[in-house]
């Protein structure tokens, strides 16, 4: 039986050098956190934290809680990060609902506890497609707060990137240059929105580098246990969930484990699409669940610090 195209392809794949195999881990890696909201998340943000440490992360930060016992809670984990990891903390800041004097307030507090790296977002107003409306006394946008930051103390600022454009932009092209003012105003990187596509990411930082901005541009990559719950996070920032995504996890509701390892296979095998793209700095959500972005880590030839690959 003679094979066919389809057949010869398959198995040219299948018999090639294993993906993974002989990566040099050379690549840097950060992790993002959620702050928590209760004595119990806060040990297993802890148990995160500890468990990723030996990878020695560029830095790790924690996304922003506004108001009250979260606000403070975020501060003390940032503030922990730092006094007990040893690691670089970079600390979230939005505009909504704060006025520069709020910012103020905690950029201070913040640099009073060592953070060095402000995350600087213009946040959302809340639901998604609600619009977002500036504090009569605060920043109007992300550009306005990283020029902020910068005048109060000089702290090393991330901002975000959309690489499938923000929902909020009149156009790809106007969502560039929302990023190079950003930038302009003092921010030293990007992190990405997350997405699915490497392609998808390729295109960005090919009209990124056609619009004049040359500073790095982390892809954030999010590994994906939960579809409902990302597609949620999905129209909140403008990113695309494929087709075949829904038909890897269908019927996986009940099977928590078998859950895992799809969603490890999908993000490293994207990782590994844009490290041939020569991608070598990652920045991992991990939704406070360190075992993906570990294992993920590892298959990039990432070893604890002090360990050959």
């Amino acid at each position: 039986m003679t094979p066919t195209l389809n057949q010869l392809h398959e198995f040219r794949t299948a018999t090639d050098t294993p993906l993974f195999s002989g990566l040099p881990g050379d690549v840097a890696v950060s992790f993002e956190f959620f702050p928590p909201k209760s004595d119990k998340m806060e040990e297993q943000l802890w148990d995160a934290v500890t468990q990723l440490q030996p990878l020695g992360p560029s830095f790790v930060s924690v996304t922003y809680g506004a108001g009250g016992s979260t606000r403070e809670r975020t501060h003390a984990t940032v503030a922990r990060i730092i006094g007990e990891a040893g690691l670089p903390a970079a600390a979230h800041l939005t505009c909504v609902a704060a006025s520069k004097a709020d910012i103020r307030e905690v950029a201070e507090q913040y640099w009073e506890a060592g953070v060095r790296h402000i995350v600087a977002l213009r946040g959302d107003a809340g639901e998604p497609g609600a619009p977002f409306t500036p504090h009569p006394e605060g920043y109007a946008s992300a550009a306005e707060l990283v020029a902020g930051l910068k005048e109060i103390a000089d702290f090393e600022i991330s901002v975000a990137a959309y690489p499938e454009t923000h929902p909020d932009a009149l156009s790809p092209q106007d969502d560039i240059d929302n990023l190079k003012r950003k930038l302009d105003a003092g921010a030293t990187r990007a992190i990405s929105q997350f997405f699915f596509s490497p392609e998808a990411f390729f295109r960005f930082r090919d009209a990124c580098a056609a619009s004049g901005i040359d500073a790095p541009i982390l892809p954030g990559i999010l590994p994906v246990t939960n579809v409902a719950q990302a597609r949620k996070f999905a129209s909140a920032c403008g990113a695309a969930i494929p087709a075949w995504m829904d038909g890897l996890f269908e019927g996986l509701d009940e099977q928590p484990a078998a859950r895992q390892l799809v969603a490890a296979t999908v993000a490293a095998e994207l990782c590994r699409r844009l490290y041939a793209g020569g991608v070598r700095d990652f920045h991992f959500y991990t939704l406070n669940r360190p075992d993906l972005a570990y294992a993920i880590c590892h298959l990039l030839g990432k070893r604890p610090v002090g360990e050959a690959a």
